[in-house]
């Protein structure tokens, strides 16, 4: 059996992801919007949805389940799709060495 690692959305984020329009493809989440909670044992999402429906705090939606290779599953109204961890913008490197001098042609 995999061993998820549930990450709560934020209070404050709740009411926004509800009401927020559905997109295809995997979803793009920020860290900073998430806390780390527990864990829970079973085979499937889906499984650990079930075994989470009647603990004190169930699984809600923009709750995400992030398995033991690191996969990551959001848990949408229509279940749950694939995500994953937005990355920073990479600053884009610098030219190496001194701009080429222009050359005067007379």
């Amino acid at each position: 059996m995999a061993i998820y690692r549930i990450h709560r959305l934020k209070g404050h984020l709740r009411q926004p992801f509800r009401y927020a329009a559905h997109t295809g493809g995997a979803a793009d989440l920020k860290p900073r919007d998430y806390s780390c909670s527990e864990t829970v044992e079973a085979p499937t999402p889906y499984a650990a949805y079930f075994a989470m429906r009647g603990a004190e705090t169930p699984l809600e939606p923009g709750d995400v389940l992030e398995s033991e290779t690191g996969a990551l599953r959001i848990f949408k109204f229509i279940g749950f799709e694939e995500a994953r961890w937005a990355a920073a913008a990479e600053p884009t490197p610098e030219p190496a060495g001194p701009p080429p001098a222009a050359s005067v042609v007379l």
